[in-house]
């Protein structure tokens, strides 16, 4: 069986519309929804980038039944694991049973901001390994240390902790980032409906039973041409090749590389129009991959 939900996109929402449509969400029958996080949107037209730990808690307070995750939060550079660690705890206190973090290697569009140096994929790996395990060790409660090979952690501990832990989504776009998500998380999300990636982070016996979400992008609009449009106008980034979308670092580049997308190349990657069964094709696709949970 699949579950659906709701992507909420704080690239181009306000706070207010971001908990009114997390609301929405739930009235209609959504039963989770996904809400990003960044500190730049991916252009300007998209306009927007509220501090999503404020916005949860909005959320929080304006459903009741609505599972909610950060899809994605990079808990590397731009936030030390240890703020982390506690922001999601308190996340889960106001949501019981129905908070998870999703977690990933993040973007250079959002990581650089503090004038920190960029690594390669393997290191924010790395980095990215190392940070789950400060989650789950401050998790436990009690005064906790951590010296390690990226980060310290000296005498801290969370007073706010939930019943339980938060689940501890691993974001990934290839083998080795599924492989890793099997290995140290608690489900697995992805934009690709690729049965590869599930299929390696079920390899990990800890992966077998664990959730996988795939999420999509659409554009509803009462015709074709019109959603392609205004796919191409809010959008064009999803035509970007996938290294590009890691390394840019300002909403100008991502302007840039995409001055030359297509409105049909965007479509190519984007569910455009009022065809329902376009809709459901993908949703399917995202099915037979192996996903269970697709967010749109």
């Amino acid at each position: 069986m699949i579950e659906l939900g709701y992507s909420l996109s704080s690239e181009e929402t306000s706070p207010r519309d971001l908990v009114r449509y997390a609301k929405r969400a739930e009235e209609v029958g959504f039963s989770f929804a996904l809400i990003s996080d960044h500190y730049h949107p991916w252009i300007k037209r998209q306009g927007q980038s509220p501090f999503v730990w404020s916005v949860i808690g909005g959320i929080a307070q304006a459903t009741r039944q609505l599972s909610l995750g950060t899809g994605v939060t990079c808990p590397i550079l731009r936030i030390h694991p240890a703020i982390i660690a506690q922001a999601a705890a308190t996340a889960a206190i106001m949501m019981p049973g129905r908070f998870f973090l999703g977690l990933g290697t993040g973007e250079n569009l959002n990581e650089h901001i503090l004038g920190t140096h960029w690594p390669p994929i393997e290191v924010r790996q790395e980095l990215l390994k190392e940070a789950v395990k400060i989650l789950r060790l401050l998790w436990r409660g009690g005064n906790q240390s951590h010296r390690g090979k990226y980060y310290t952690v000296e005498n801290a501990q969370i007073f706010s902790l939930p019943e339980r832990p938060p689940p501890i989504m691993i974001a990934a776009a290839g083998t080795i980032s599924a492989e890793l998500a099997g290995s140290i998380g608690d489900g697995l999300i992805s934009t690709a409906a690729n049965e590869k990636l599930v299929k390696k982070f079920r390899a990990s016996d800890s992966g077998a039973e664990k959730p996988c979400y795939g999420q999509m992008t659409v554009c509803w609009a009462n015709k074709e041409d019109e959603a392609k449009k205004i796919a191409r106008e809010w959008w064009p980034v999803a035509a970007v090749p996938g290294k590009l979308m890691t390394e840019l670092a300002t909403p100008a580049e991502f302007e840039a590389a995409a001055e030359l997308v297509t409105e049909d190349e965007v479509a190519s990657n984007v569910i455009c129009g009022p065809d329902a069964d376009k809709h459901l094709a993908q949703i399917r696709s995202f099915s037979e991959g192996g996903f269970d949970h697709v967010p749109a």
